[in-house]
């Protein structure tokens, strides 16, 4: 693996991260916690509390006292609420999916408020390690305590929203509407309107580049590929599309251009490929789709029989598919002169609305519930392909359904 693709996939890892946020934060906190210590000691902040006597802590045990008690009530504090959290994942994915569960550890708010719990630690201790048993109370960092006791105020009624949060966090609605929204984002970030294309190259001599390892293809990077097909005349096509396992070996990468390819530049080629295992809905719109799927299917199981969260799944599934049926991620990537460069497979809407919905019909079609929601929305698809693009498609489900 090139350095540059490990500095890429750990930047990726780093950013998603469920501390990434709070470790910031921490940062800043600590930041403030200097600052305040300096503007505590500089000549105007003890001017003010010369003249505020209400602002001066004389006693620095007082001081050590007030510090100590808040450090340890935020981490109770901490601890209780994302334990919390903890037992909130736990429901979630035994009783929708585990494909959930990314999308829910990934939430910034609960990211953020993590850290300035954290942060408020950090700032708490920092001033406990500058006390001093100084007769005036002038070197008694009365300032920045005082502030202290507002962050924890603040703190307190952040963990009564949180509770409140976290309550309508875990709501089957609540989950599924999250997932529905991160898979339209990226899709309205990604895709394009569909337009079937096959470059002239395509039909050249090539050089075939197998899957480095065995692992979910996510994607690859564009940018850099760009260079190098502009600075080595080549083109290059993607026989996968994101998404799709791929076994160590399977021909993956074919390259057009020249006869023979030096062993480093196919692999400088092959490294800008990224496989990795996980579903990460910003990174693929097709992971959405699949999520909901298996959130219906749960939902369906014996074990659960809630048809109530399928037909929720259901919706919002085919709200997406009336996005997707007329979108797609560009197939072909453009060089600086407006050629086709890189072409990379994309799965198909069929493909996808075959994948998503047959499990779920396999396992709800003998509940009448479900039957009127498959018929409801497919009809109300077919009238919305005004381009009549998948009308057989439609019209062979409903013909299934109403056998």
């Amino acid at each position: 693996m090139s350095f540059s693709k490990w500095i890429r996939i750990y930047y990726n890892k780093t950013i998603e991260s469920i501390a990434f946020y709070p470790a910031i934060i921490a940062i800043g906190f600590l930041g403030l916690s200097w600052g305040m210590l300096e503007f505590d000691f500089s000549e105007y902040g003890k001017h003010i509390k010369s003249n505020l006597s209400w602002l001066s802590l004389k006693d620095a045990g007082t001081a050590r006292t007030i510090i100590s008690t808040v450090a340890g009530a935020i981490i109770s504090l901490t601890v209780f609420s994302f334990s919390m959290v903890m037992i909130v994942l736990n429901q979630a994915a035994s009783q929708m999916s585990n494909r959930v569960l990314k999308s829910m550890i990934e939430n910034r708010f609960q990211q953020v408020i993590l850290g300035i719990y954290i942060g408020t630690v950090v700032y708490a201790l920092f001033l406990l390690s500058t006390i001093r048993d100084i007769s005036s109370g002038v070197y008694v960092p009365a300032l920045s305590i005082y502030l202290l006791i507002v962050l924890t105020v603040i703190d307190l009624f952040l963990f009564i929203y949180f509770l409140n949060y976290v309550t309508q966090t875990v709501k089957y609605e609540t989950v599924i509407d999250r997932v529905r929204l991160q898979t339209f984002k990226t899709m309205e970030r990604d895709f394009a309107e569909i337009q079937p294309v096959s470059p002239s190259w395509l039909q050249e001599t090539s050089t075939i580049i197998p899957a480095q390892r065995s692992d979910y293809f996510q994607g690859f990077n564009a940018k850099r590929l760009l260079e190098i097909s502009e600075n080595n005349d080549i083109k290059i096509q993607f026989l996968f599309p994101a998404g799709q396992f791929i076994l160590e070996g399977t021909p993956c990468i074919k390259v057009y251009g020249k006869e023979k390819l030096t062993p480093e530049l196919l692999k400088e080629i092959a490294d800008c490929a990224d496989f990795f295992t996980g579903q990460p809905i910003d990174r693929n719109a097709d992971y959405g789709f699949r999520h909901l799927a298996e959130i219906a299917i749960k939902a369906l199981s014996p074990g659960i029989n809630d048809p109530g969260t399928a037909v929720l799944a259901l919706h919002a599934l085919f709200a997406l598919f009336d996005y997707r049926k007329y979108h797609q991620l560009p197939q072909s990537i453009l060089n600086n002169k407006e050629e086709s460069s890189i072409f990379s497979e994309t799965s198909s809407f069929e493909n996808l609305f075959d994948q998503c919905l047959e499990p779920i019909w396999n396992y709800g079609k003998e509940d009448q519930y479900i039957q009127a929601t498959f018929l409801e929305m497919l009809q109300q698809l077919k009238n919305k392909d005004h381009q009549h693009l998948y009308l057989n498609l439609f019209e062979a489900w409903i013909q299934k359904i109403r056998r």
